[in-house]
C-alpha cells in the first residue's frame, strides 16, 4: 500500500458534488422523516431542529460529556471539531451525523426513548411492500433450477436488492433506483467469487451486510443457498451495532426479515426455516463488531476484527458504505487496481455494490471511457453494479 501514491480525500466543500448534495439536502430530509415517523416530544423536536440547522451553517461540536462513546468520539473527531460539517472527510461527517440523529432523539439515553430504531418504520415499511412479495414469490422459479443457475440468480439479486436503499433514495435524482432493467455489470469477477466456496468445502462464508429490508432478504437468501449446497459449513453474518444510515442491518432487521421469510409461501419459506435452524445450531452466527459504526476505513480496523475476517474462506463486501471503506473513500482513478486498494485486508475479499458515491476502483479503462461518454453520473446514479473479488 505504501507505493500508491493517496488521491484526494472526498469532501463535500465543492457546490454541485455528489457529497456536498448529501449534507446539504438528504441529511435535512431525512431529519424530517425521522420527526414525523415517531411522537418525539418538544425536546427531541428541538435537538432535531438543531442538528438540522448545525449540519448546514454551523461547526462540527463534540458529544456532550454524558454521552456513553464521548471519549472515543473525541479521539475521531479532533481533527475535525470546530470545522463546517463541509469542510471535513465525506465518511467522517455522515458517520458523525447519525452519532448526533441518535444522540437528539435519545437513543442511548435513559428513558422509554433508550434503544428505539429512528429508522425502524422505514425498514419494516420495506418488508410489506408489494415489490418484496413479489421478489420473494420468484424464488419459487429460481431454487427449482439447477444449483449454478440458482447461485448465479441469488448473487446478483444480492447484488441489485442495494438500490432500495432508503438513504439514498431520499433526494436521489435518479427516476426509479429501486426497479427497471438491470444494465451490464461494470466489473464482474463472479467466477472468481464461487471459485472460492467450491461443493463440498469446509469454508467459512463472512457476510457484511449493508441494508436491511429489501435487500437484506436477499443477502440471506444467498447464505442459505450457500449452506444448504455444501458451499460452506458456516456463515458469519456481521451487522451494525446499532442504527446507522438509515437502512443499514442491525441483529433486530435481521430477525424481523427471518421472520418475513419464514411467514411467507413456498421456496421462501424453506430458505427461512433453514436459516433459523441454521442460527440455532450454530452454523449461521450474527455478529455485530462496534468498528462497523466507526467512521474510518478498513485498513484501520482492530485486531480482533481483523482475525475474524483472517478466519474466513471469504469475506463478502455489501454494498457502498462497505465498498468506501474496503477501498478507501478518495478520488480514485477509477482504474486503480482493486487487488492494490485491497492488499491489507487479511484474506479473500469480495465487493458486491451498486454505484452511489464517487468512489470507485477496478475497472479497465475501455470501461470507463464507455461510462464518461454515455453518462455524467454514472459513478453516481445506482444504475451500475460490480463484482470484485481479491483472491
Amino acid at each position: 500500500m505504501s507505493d500508491t501514491v493517496d488521491a484526494p480525500v472526498i469532501r463535500s466543500d465543492e457546490p454541485g458534488s455528489f457529497s456536498r448534495s448529501v449534507l446539504a439536502e438528504r441529511h435535512p430530509a431525512l431529519i424530517e422523516k425521522v420527526r414525523d415517523a415517531f411522537p418525539y416530544g418538544p425536546g427531541q423536536h428541538r435537538a432535531l431542529d438543531a442538528l438540522r440547522d448545525n449540519a448546514a451553517e454551523g461547526t462540527i461540536a463534540p458529544l456532550p460529556p454524558t454521552a456513553y462513546d464521548h471519549d472515543r468520539w473525541a479521539v475521531w473527531g479532533r481533527e475535525h471539531f470546530g470545522r463546517s460539517w463541509f469542510d471535513v472527510p465525506f465518511l467522517w461527517a455522515e458517520s458523525y451525523f447519525y452519532r448526533r440523529l441518535l444522540e437528539a432523539v435519545g437513543y442511548f439515553a435513559d428513558g422509554p426513548w433508550r434503544g428505539v430504531d429512528p429508522f425502524r418504520p422505514f425498514k419494516q415499511a420495506e418488508l410489506r411492500t408489494p415489490e418484496t412479495e413479489a421478489e420473494l414469490a420468484t424464488l419459487d422459479d429460481i431454487l427449482r433450477e439447477p444449483a449454478g443457475e440458482q447461485a448465479a440468480a441469488l448473487v446478483h439479486g444480492s447484488l441489485w436488492g442495494n438500490r432500495a436503499d432508503l438513504g439514498f433514495r431520499i433526494s436521489s435524482s435518479a427516476a426509479d433506483t429501486a426497479g427497471g432493467d438491470t444494465p451490464p455489470l461494470v466489473a464482474d469477477d463472479s467466477e472468481a467469487l464461487w471459485s472460492l466456496l467450491p461443493v463440498g468445502s469446509p469454508a467459512t462464508l463472512c457476510v457484511v451486510a449493508d441494508n436491511a429490508g429489501r435487500e437484506l432478504l436477499p443477502d440471506l437468501v444467498l447464505i442459505d443457498h450457500v449452506l444448504h449446497h455444501g458451499r460452506a459449513e458456516r456463515a458469519v453474518l456481521q451487522v451494525k451495532p446499532y442504527p446507522y444510515y438509515v437502512s443499514d442491518a442491525t441483529t433486530e432487521d435481521v430477525v424481523d426479515c427471518l421472520r418475513r421469510l419464514t411467514r411467507s409461501e413456498g421456496a421462501a419459506a424453506g430458505a427461512g426455516g433453514r436459516l433459523w435452524a441454521a442460527m440455532g445450531d450454530g452454523r449461521l452466527t450474527v455478529r455485530a463488531h462496534d468498528f462497523f459504526r466507526a467512521p474510518l476505513p478498513y485498513e484501520e480496523m482492530p485486531g480482533d476484527l481483523r482475525s475474524e475476517f483472517a478466519e474466513a474462506t471469504l469475506t463478502i463486501m455489501k454494498g457502498d458504505l462497505n465498498y468506501r471503506r474496503l477501498v478507501g473513500d478518495r478520488l480514485w482513478p477509477p482504474t486503480t487496481s482493486f487487488a492494490d486498494r485491497t492488499a491489507y485486508f487479511p484474506g479473500p475479499v469480495a465487493a458486491l455494490r451498486t454505484l452511489k458515491s464517487d468512489v470507485v476502483v477496478g475497472l479497465d479503462e475501455r470501461t470507463v471511457a464507455a461510462l464518461d461518454e454515455r453518462e455524467d453520473h454514472w459513478r453516481t446514479s445506482g444504475a451500475h453494479a460490480l463484482i470484485q473479488v481479491r483472491r
